[in-house]
């Protein structure tokens, strides 16, 4: 059985790009982004996206000083 996530999202994309779901294969795909958006909720107020770049850019400046 396809998760509920599939229907809408089908329509969504024929609705936006004219693209109708080719094939079985597609569906399936689709349908394996319900774990991928579950697995992401759970990481829900555990990263926080100004860290790492923030890490990196200092990285980046303590490279460049030292190449001085």
């Amino acid at each position: 059985m396809e998760p509920d996530l599939v229907p809408p999202t089908t329509e969504a994309i024929r609705r936006w790009s004219g693209v109708e779901c080719p094939n079985a294969a597609a569906r399936l795909g689709l349908a394996d982004m319900a774990g991928l958006i579950a697995d992401m909720e759970k990481l829900r107020g555990t990263m926080v996206f100004e860290d790492e770049p923030a890490s990196f850019e200092l990285a980046l400046r303590q490279c460049k000083e030292a190449g001085k």
